[in-house]
């Protein structure tokens, strides 16, 4: 049996990291924006004695960690034998949460195979991308779709997330090499400066949640927390005059909102750009064979 299911791409504006001994109520606050671009997966389950997850990756075998870490959790001690093949839209540690919308995708269609339920495909990913650092808020606003606000963190309904309203076209811009989002994660200097900013920040846009106020809060917060590099400061600064931008959290690129012709004329200067909308809907299964 096969099931193909599409999951968001997601950036993140800013965050504050938020510890607990409960995986599902562990995460972040913050703010961010479910995108069109994203991941598409096909699962091919056989039942067999023995349990396997094969993970291939836009058309290639790759090791695939979170993915096959999120199905081996909804697979339990279940004998199946699972291809998954995905395509991603966008490049991987670049802050566009591929690594969670892979795991999802997958997750969502191997939880319409087992006939299980959607929560479980979204607990499963969770847990993956916390046990593997590879991201900390990116499931629950996907679980959401559309402009989020991880208003309390963990995946709801443990965590709270609210939207703000609006589906603009977003451009994106790789600048350079791929950030490692384990590497500043397990920074402790760095996890400081991050919650010192971040805090302060998701109490501010939920008093003003607008897009506009999102992205001015999204580019202090990038400086503030010296996660920003000049060049991710420069191509933001540069987009200014035709629209807002900020740098995707945790890569080295920016998103920007406004006029969509205009901003990838200026940041096609810096790097690579994408167009695409916000995805209100979320994760969800486009083929059933």
């Amino acid at each position: 049996m096969a099931v193909q299911a599409f999951c968001p791409g997601h950036v993140t504006g800013f965050f504050e990291i938020c510890p607990s001994e409960n995986l599902l109520a562990m995460g972040s606050r913050g703010a961010g924006m479910c995108l069109s671009l994203g991941a598409t997966s096909t699962v091919e389950v056989e039942e067999t004695k023995r349990q396997s997850v094969e993970t291939f990756i836009n058309g290639r075998r790759a090791v695939a960690p979170v993915t096959k870490a999120a199905l081996q959790y909804l697979l339990g001690n279940k004998g199946y034998k699972v291809r998954v093949d995905t395509v991603h839209d966008l490049p991987l540690s670049q802050g566009f949460g591929m690594s969670a919308a892979g795991a999802l995708a997958a997750s969502i269609a191997l939880a319409r195979v087992l006939d299980v339920r959607r929560q479980e495909a979204f607990e499963a990913s969770h847990v993956a991308e916390i046990t593997h650092k590879s991201g900390l808020g990116d499931v629950a606003a996907l679980r959401r779709g559309g402009i989020t606000i991880r208003e309390k963190p963990g995946l709801p309904p443990r965590g709270r997330v609210v939207n703000i309203e609006g589906t603009p076209s977003v451009v994106l811009a790789v600048l350079g090499r791929k950030l490692l989002t384990s590497t500043i994660l397990s920074n402790a200097a760095k996890r400081r400066k991050i919650n010192e900013s971040g805090k302060k920040t998701v109490d501010r846009l939920l008093k003003e949640p607008t897009v506009e106020r999102l992205m001015e809060l999204s580019y202090d917060f990038a400086v503030e927390s010296n996660l920003a590099s000049k060049k991710i400061i420069d191509a933001a600064n540069a987009a200014s005059k035709l629209g807002k931008a900020s740098m995707a959290m945790l890569g080295n690129s920016v998103f920007a909102v406004g006029d969509p012709e205009g901003l990838v004329r200026v940041l096609s200067d810096f790097g690579e750009t994408w167009v695409c909308k916000v995805d209100p809907k979320g994760p969800r299964v486009i083929r059933k064979a």
